[in-house]
């Protein structure tokens, strides 16, 4: 999770060095673990006034509880920018289908940036649609500045639409088993890794295998939002700060984890295996933002 967080984070802000008026349309924002250090980082640097809004998206018709925790979210964020003098507004837009971007408010003097995150452990209602979803609907209706994608390697966009289930099956496998090893060697054993597999990984695992599109429409469509996203935007590669703070963090971790870096994709690794794949992804010539 830190690792896609100060990523993302890192490639925002080297995004917006020439205003520092941010408007964030986040995917999946759970307890908002990644947004303080932006805060603290906009409060701090700069010479002129820097501001955050902050778009979270729930899911529309989904439990009275989900919603309740992404606006105590919220109103823990706004205590946060209070503390640090840092003007920000928050607020959550219920997500069906990419009609309801419509509902988004977009302010032109603002930098406007998608986040998506997909690779959080704690992450189980987010489905394979959901995420075609949010890509297509920031890519064609909202024209983003910036957009930043971080994959758990399992649910790759560019490999889904080609595998067989059975690759997808053994893909799953040798995933998951290294996640679990790097939990282990993170010190994570005993009965929190049993809770851990129980209530965590065993139901994503569960999830992912019932979700994997298996017939050549349920392709097609899983394929259409990063098609959407390659269309109208072009991966960039990452700076050499990011790089170099990428690797920084994973040192102060055990040994087994390293990172790699080529094809303007920046990846967590555990031993062989890609855990976790950045990208950041700006808009191709000529672009405008719909209004």
């Amino acid at each position: 999770m830190k690792f896609g967080h100060f990523t993302a984070n890192q490639a925002i802000l080297e995004a917006v060095l020439d205003n520092r008026n941010i408007h964030v349309i986040d995917f999946d924002i759970n307890e908002g673990l990644q947004w303080p250090p932006l805060m603290a980082d906009l409060a701090a640097g700069g010479s002129s006034p820097a501001s955050l809004r902050l778009t979270a998206l729930t899911l529309k018709n989904h439990n009275a509880s989900n919603f309740a925790m992404v606006n105590q979210t919220g109103r823990l964020l706004r205590e946060y920018a209070d503390s640090i003098n840092l003007s920000f507004e928050f607020e959550a837009v219920e997500m069906a289908n990419e009609d309801d971007f419509d509902a988004i408010r977009v302010d032109e003097s603002r930098v406007l940036v998608a986040n998506c995150m997909i690779h959080q452990l704690h992450t189980l209602n987010r489905s394979f649609p959901l995420l075609k979803t949010f890509l297509s609907g920031v890519t064609n209706r909202l024209s983003p500045k910036l957009v930043v994608l971080v994959e758990e390697e399992v649910y790759n966009f560019e490999k889904i639409p080609s595998m067989s289930f059975v690759e997808f099956f053994c893909e799953a496998i040798h995933h998951y088993t290294a996640l679990s090893e790097a939990l282990s060697a993170d010190g994570i054993g005993g009965m929190g890794l049993e809770m851990m597999e129980k209530e965590v990984l065993g139901v994503r695992i569960v999830n992912s295998l019932r979700e994997f599109p298996c017939g050549a429409s349920e392709k097609l469509e899983w394929g259409d939002g990063f098609e959407s996203l390659q269309r109208l935007f072009k991966a960039r590669a990452f700076s050499h700060y990011n790089v170099s703070q990428a690797n920084y963090l994973v040192s102060l971790f055990s040994g087994g984890y390293w990172v790699q870096h080529e094809r303007n994709r920046l990846a967590l690794c555990w031993k062989s295996r890609p855990l976790v794949t950045a990208s950041i992804w700006l808009p191709k010539c000529g672009r405008k933002r719909k209004k």
